[in-house]
């Protein structure tokens, strides 16, 4: 059969992607910290009011001044280049936590999107109701990413799961939770 060597291109580019390790859903605590205090399962601070997000349903979207629209999933992030650090979290006043994290580079998602020339900055939409801005360059630096992973295991649902905006030598504030939506202003 000669069209096969004809058309490798062609059947790379409908080749299904390639299987991920199995995911399970982590456990929802029965008691969640207070504001700010330790959550005692993973010696991190508890910030924001925890969602519990299906993993079949969950989409996160890139939307405003891009070129492509963005709606990926769970696994569509864990396809893109991955980024891992040792960094700390600190709120001012109240914590710093250090752990590891491992997730989806941010460049990555952007490249996929194509932000507008005219584009300056990003507003991360968690799905408890919180926002907050960066510049795109911040979000370009080369070190955020969209971490769907602590410590080698998939991210506690108190701190973010599915996925939480990463951005290692911002204030914790920054690291939004539960992240549903990528607006590029």
């Amino acid at each position: 059969m000669a069209w096969p060597r004809l058309f490798p291109a062609l059947l790379l580019a409908f080749a299904p992607p390639a299987p991920l390790p199995p995911l399970a859903m982590p456990p929802t605590p029965e008691v969640t910290p207070k504001y700010t205090a330790l959550d005692s399962a993973t010696g991190l601070h508890m910030t924001g009011q925890p969602q519990r997000i299906s993993l079949a349903g969950y989409r996160l979207k890139v939307t405003g001044k891009v070129a492509h629209p963005l709606s990926l999933d769970y696994d569509d992030l864990r396809r893109l280049p991955r980024l891992t650090s040792r960094d700390v979290i600190a709120c001012r006043g109240y914590f710093e936590d250090y752990a590891h994290w491992a997730g989806a580079a941010l460049t990555a998602v952007l490249d996929r999107a194509g932000p507008s020339p005219g584009a300056g900055q990003l507003e991360l939409v968690s799905a408890d109701g919180y926002s907050t801005t960066v510049t795109l360059r911040e979000a370009r630096s080369g070190y955020a990413f969209l971490a769907y992973e602590w410590e080698g295991k998939a991210l506690p649902v108190l701190h973010g799961f599915p996925v939480k905006a990463s951005f290692p030598g911002l204030p914790g504030n920054k690291w939004v939770k539960w992240l549903v939506e990528i607006r590029v202003e």
